[in-house]
């Protein structure tokens, strides 16, 4: 049968040799599932060139190629060695259950074979194998490579938390601070416990550097809570408040997923623990878990306070500023109630300090030194849950280079570009595709072809990521240095001829950071393995990039994209 790859059903292929048995599975299954039929395993390995289904059921009894034949046949294989195989079987052998579970069948079901028995195991298995690919992503590496000419290990998870960290303040509305001011507030309660012998036993065992900066995680959660309730400028209803609550739960999975992606992740336990922990409680009336007392970590009941001491004397979108007296005068009231008693007694006998603290911000590096490894973090991130590596980002990178130096010498659009900052300009190539960080897992790694809903999807990505960039803009205070990076991700996708996205933009109306790009991503794209296809050769890249002079790519740029394209082919090589 024809399989409408559009279709978001999951795609089920049946062998057998008797027509019979496949006019009945087809029946049985066409309602719930897209089902491909095939008499023989030479025309389902055929079928398997052009079609990946979400499971295969297999029958035994086969000539030429039985099923255990098919079966390692298929397991041999990289492409087809991860699909879910159910023998169908006209035998009642345990000899013969036993192997085919060995080699490598997910079931055993005999003919002949109820209809709903059948739908109920296909179910299960299919949904078991898209767990089993949703845990693989997750064990997609989010750690960068430390630069090691110059950063140290715990630099680079400095970076790794505070670009996380600021990524969720931008969304949830705090005015900027929040996170240092946070963490010198949790230095100066720590100090002081310490100062005064109290929980010192369990403090000594800290490291207590790694605490402090683990904490810029304690609201990571709030990633994943919609804008109409992070942003609200009123009170939450009841609903909205559960789901706000959420959060704390939400931060707990995001920051083991991190662990699981790392092998040097103790310096995320104490990240765990606060994002788990800040909200509950010392009287147990507090989330997620309720728990009470000291069952409440420590590292959570210390965030606790310093966390609401902050968002009292801090304007938000809902609630001016408390004075300094006023918020002091609730968290005393809360001793025992919300706060643990022995550590609001320190506070309260250290609130001058904390009137009185001032954050010294150093600005004596450069405001490239500061977003260069952010912004790699970020583009690795993204990186990540498309199926790319650090490989990607390094190419994109040595190509943009390659091209510009190629202007340069061809004197194509040279006064434009010699008023770059070209380090600038690199380095905020690679947040070009970020707002594929709003694109949904299943639809960014669909491993074949998109619907047209699907589609549209992913093209809002370029919408989104010049939303998150103007974000990070409005809250630095030299917005300029980013101007490359909203040129690149909001017009990389748009065509010469005005058929491109989002804008539709037409000619010279695309800024020439996107008409470069447009060249230099789909290069790559065509010359490296994506999840819904295999790569193309070099020469076959370069004919589509020919092809598409004048309609997709400004024809000036092709031109000296093909006077320099065996410099592309042997970083693409590298």
């Amino acid at each position: 049968m024809v399989i409408n790859m559009g279709d978001t059903r999951d795609i089920v292929v049946m062998v057998d040799d008797d027509i019979t048995n496949l006019t009945a599975a087809r029946n049985s299954l066409a309602g719930e599932y897209d089902v491909a039929t095939v008499p023989s395993g030479e025309k389902l390995f055929l079928l398997l060139e052009r079609v990946t289904p979400a499971l295969i059921l297999l029958d035994i009894e086969m000539p030429d190629m039985d099923g255990y034949a098919v079966m390692e046949k298929l397991k041999s294989r990289e492409k087809t060695a991860h699909i879910p195989v159910i023998f169908l079987t006209a035998k009642i052998d345990p000899e013969s259950e036993v192997k085919g579970l060995n080699l490598g069948a997910v079931d055993y079901i005999t003919k002949p074979f109820s209809r709903e028995l059948l739908i109920k195991r296909i179910d299960l298995h299919i949904i078991f194998e898209k767990q089993k690919k949703e845990l693989q992503r997750y064990n997609l590496s989010l750690e960068s490579e430390v630069d090691k000419k110059s950063r140290t290990v715990l630099e680079l998870q400095n970076a790794i938390l505070k670009t996380v960290a600021e990524l969720v303040e931008s969304r949830d509305n705090i005015t900027g601070g929040h996170i240092e001011r946070t963490q010198h507030y949790l230095r100066l309660l720590v100090d002081s416990l310490i100062a005064r012998n109290i929980y010192t036993e369990e403090l000594s065992l800290w490291d207590i550097d790694l605490f402090i900066m683990s904490s810029q995680l304690h609201d990571v959660g709030k990633i994943s809570i919609k804008d109409e309730i992070l942003m609200k400028p009123g009170r939450l209803t009841d609903e909205e408040f559960e789901e706000m609550k959420k959060h704390a739960i939400y931060g707990v999975e995001i920051i083991r997923r991190i662990e699981e992606n790392t092998t040097e992740n103790d310096f995320l336990k104490f990240a765990e623990i606060m994002a788990g922990s800040h909200h509950e409680k010392w009287n147990g009336e507090g989330y997620p878990y309720g728990l009470a007392g000291f069952d409440i970590p420590l590292q959570g009941r210390l965030m606790a306070i310093v966390d609401v001491y902050d968002a009292l004397t801090d304007e938000r979108p809902y609630k001016k500023a408390y004075s300094h007296e006023s918020s002091i005068k609730i968290i005393s009231e809360e001793k025992g109630g919300h706060f643990d008693p022995q550590i609001t007694e320190v506070f309260l006998a250290t609130e001058q300090d904390f009137k009185n603290s001032e954050i010294k911000y150093n600005k004596t590096r450069s405001a490239n030194d500061k977003l260069s490894p952010a912004i790699r973090i970020v583009s690795n991130a993204v990186g990540t849950r498309g199926g790319l590596n650090q490989d990607h980002t390094d190419r994109i990178r040595r190509f943009l280079d390659t091209f510009i130096c190629a202007l340069l010498r061809h004197k194509k659009y040279v006064k434009e570009v010699s008023s770059w900052d070209i380090d600038l300009f690199l380095m905020s190539a690679q947040l070009h595709d970020v707002g594929k960080i709003a694109v949904a897992d299943h639809i960014l790694n669909k491993s074949y072809e998109l619907t047209e809903d699907e589609f549209e999807c992913v093209k809002s990505h370029a919408d989104f990521g010049v939303k998150i960039i103007d974000q990070v803009r409005s809250k630095i205070d030299d917005g300029s240095i980013l101007l490359h990076a909203e040129a690149l991700t909001g017009s990389h996708h748009e065509k010469w001829d005005g058929t491109g996205y989002p804008l539709g933009l037409k000619g010279d109306d695309i800024p020439l950071q996107g008409r470069i790009m447009a060249i230099v991503d789909v290069y790559d794209a065509l010359t490296s393995d994506r999840p819904h296809r295999v790569r193309r050769t070099h020469k076959e890249a370069v004919e589509i990039i020919l092809n598409g002079s004048e309609t997709h790519f400004d024809p000036s740029l092709v031109d000296v994209f093909l006077e320099n394209e065996k410099e592309f082919e042997k970083i693409g090589n590298a």
